[in-house]
């Protein structure tokens, strides 16, 4: 792949970073809710990381998007999110320790097969709709933008000119990525509770309730986003694409979000990691793919069709088997 097409993709991910922004604004906002209900428990900035994974992995939904479709890209990145964290968590990566189930061949099944289910979506094909080719098509985010300047490198110019092969390359590639990014999320945090039970490590005396550590986690994603809305700024020569339009859908996203994440944290301290991962990133894709399908008509086909319900089938039988494996 040549370097102006690497520099079109990182120039097209930064382009969605003014909803970004509001959207992990809502987010901090939610975070220093839940914080002050908690009576202000001790920041501790390493889990400010786990923020910074996700909020990278989170810039490339608009090129996902743009060339797989909304269905389909969070059917990848949710697979290999669930993947991630229930690999990381199970076998003890980035220097965690290894959590241990009651079943762990029901385990294992869980997991083989959301990797199953992971290799089936990438054959499912998406249509995305052209930008000039259907007057019936309505654009998720218009062109009414604050300080509009002539761009001879648009967001959709590069992609139009990849073939289909070439789009569904990139943008199955990214959403894997950003799925490995999003399963990575909670990896400080754990290694900070893991931590806290040694008596020679600086984490010693940690609380083990995992939403003490939300405040932290959400500021690092608020303080990673701002940073990269600057980088934005500065690639645009001060002249962004602001979207008034997308203030108060990315505010009320960013709270459902926040709201939603909050009680995976809890999830996470009751069932641990490696129970909650393959069932919590089952739901999303599911209605994802609802919304592809009868809204956005990106997936069609009858076969098509067929090998996202076997594969809803796989998905629903492994978060079962993962659930099963601790009783």
């Amino acid at each position: 792949m040549k370097f102006p097409l690497i520099s079109a993709i990182f120039l097209f991910c930064l382009r969605g970073m003014f909803l970004q922004w509001v959207l992990c604004a809502a987010i901090w906002m939610i975070a220093l809710a839940v914080n002050l209900i908690l009576h202000c428990p001790k920041f501790w900035p390493f889990a400010m990381v786990g923020g910074c994974i996700w909020a990278t992995g989170n810039i490339a939904v608009v090129p996902i998007i743009k060339t797989i479709g909304l269905g389909l890209g969070i059917l990848i990145w949710g697979s290999f999110n669930a993947l991630t964290g229930w690999a990381s968590s199970r076998f003890g990566w980035f220097g965690m320790d290894a959590e241990e189930v009651s079943k762990p061949v029901l385990n294992y099944i869980g997991a083989g097969l959301s990797v199953v289910s992971a290799f089936i979506f990438l054959f499912i094909k998406s249509e995305i709709p052209s930008s000039t080719s259907s007057v019936d098509t309505t654009p998720l985010m218009t062109e009414h933008v604050i300080n509009k300047i002539q761009d001879p490198c648009r967001d959709y110019s590069w992609v139009d000119k990849l073939s289909t092969l070439q789009q569904r390359i990139v943008g199955c590639s990214l959403a894997v990525i950003s799925g490995i990014l999003y399963g990575s999320t909670f990896v400080p945090i754990i290694y900070i509770k893991d931590h806290s039970k040694r008596n020679d490590s600086i984490y010693t005396g940690a609380s083990q309730y995992d939403l003490d550590y939300v405040f932290a986690h959400f500021s690092g994603i608020f303080l990673t986003s701002t940073v990269y809305f600057f980088a934005y700024c500065i690639a645009m020569k001060n002249n962004p694409k602001l979207y008034p339009e997308a203030v108060l859908p990315g505010f009320l996203s960013g709270a459902l979000w926040a709201i939603a994440t909050c009680c995976w944290f809890i999830a996470n301290h009751s069932l641990s990691a490696v129970v909650s991962f393959p069932i919590i990133t089952a739901g999303p894709g599911f209605i994802a793919a609802m919304w592809g399908v009868f809204k956005f008509k990106e997936i069609q086909g009858l076969q098509n069709y067929l090998l996202m319900i076997f594969a809803f089938c796989i998905i629903l039988t492994g978060a079962l088997c993962t659930a099963y494996s601790t009783i």
